[in-house]
């Protein structure tokens, strides 16, 4: 059923969702803040805990929370128009498994602790090797078909490896944060992480936007597309790609946040008349909004330590994983 609202009306709604998300991740946490005044203070250059507080865990967090949802959101859209697959989120292609090995490593062999910005730069590494995986894989004329399978290959490999890697962890500290920082978390994140992660982001988002009217046309069909002038071959590039980009540098920075490229496109699909187009710019917006009322969830729970954003979003998504796989049957008897 299309329930399609304008596009003027979805975009304010999430825009205004967006900032209210933005604010609260900024007031809101173990230890509130009086916002305004806070930022006078920090404009005015006053130098105190609540400044600090701010300008060094506060907006960080909040900045890569929007930016990681919105990686999240616009992959996810973007590959389950490529492959034709309600389903597909980023890590079917192998692009958070490869980017959390690549973060496990740096754990394991020292690297995260002797320099600061090894284990994202270690997690964006993973995830384009998966990428260079994948086409090695499946050929440079890749089908669809062969791109997921070579993706379901290199999962089950970096899945292998970085339990491999867990049970020859001699330390029972280093195996516990790499358990950890799997469970996903925005906490402790610092302006440096946003820095590591931008660029790459940025690149991903320009790749997969880049297309966004070809992937309109795919959704008529590979043979249909084609017959229009799409050159299918770039598409694939610029969806995989742009998503290892993205999808990479979000997971080297929070660990692994799962469901939001799942769920996030498939609540705004009728929204926008199952026009793909339309969906990668909302689902951006969506994702964003989703990470960051969660990311304020995670912190108001009365749990001794803080819950793990990863474990939130799991416990949204694992239920609405299984909806989606109970009303695809039904749709197939």
């Amino acid at each position: 059923m299309r329930i399609a609202v304008p596009p003027w009306l979805l975009y304010t709604l999430l825009g205004s969702l967006l900032v209210v998300a933005l604010y609260l991740a900024v007031a809101v946490g173990r230890a509130p803040l009086a916002l305004l005044d806070t930022l006078q203070a920090a404009i005015g250059g006053e130098d105190n805990v609540a400044t600090l507080v701010l300008t060094e865990l506060r907006l960080p967090r909040a900045l890569l929370g929007l930016l990681v949802g919105a990686s999240l959101g616009l992959c996810g859209a973007a590959l389950q128009g490529l492959l034709h697959n309600p389903l597909a989120e980023p890590g079917i292609i192998g692009v958070s498994g490869c980017a959390a090995l690549g973060a496990v490593l740096a754990f394991y062999t020292g690297m995260a602790a002797a320099i600061p910005l090894a284990l994202p730069a270690a997690g964006v590494l993973g995830a384009f090797i998966a990428v260079a995986l994948v086409y090695a894989l499946a050929g440079r004329q890749a089908s669809t078909l062969a791109i997921i399978l070579a993706g379901v290959a290199l999962n089950a490999a970096a899945g292998a490896m970085t339990a491999l890697v867990l049970n020859l962890a001699e330390s029972p500290f280093a195996f516990l944060e790499i358990i950890f920082w799997q469970m996903g978390s925005l906490a402790d994140r610092s302006w440096a992480h946003v820095g590591v992660a931008l660029p790459f982001m940025l690149l991903g988002w320009v790749l997969i936007l880049s297309v966004r009217r070809d992937l309109a046309a795919l959704s008529l069909g590979e043979e249909t597309a084609a017959s229009l002038g799409v050159n299918l071959s770039w598409v694939r590039f610029a969806v995989i790609a742009g998503s290892a980009a993205a999808v990479g540098s979000a997971v080297a920075v929070s660990g692994v946040i799962g469901f939001v490229g799942l769920v996030v496109p498939h609540l705004l699909r009728p929204l926008v008349g199952y026009d793909p187009g339309r969906l990668l710019p909302a689902s951006a917006l969506a994702g964003a909004v989703l990470v960051l009322f969660a990311d304020v969830a995670v912190r108001l729970v009365p749990t001794g330590v803080e819950l793990k954003l990863g474990v939130l979003t799991a416990l949204i998504g694992a239920p609405f994983f299984l909806y989606l796989i109970f009303r695809l049957r039904r749709e197939l008897t």
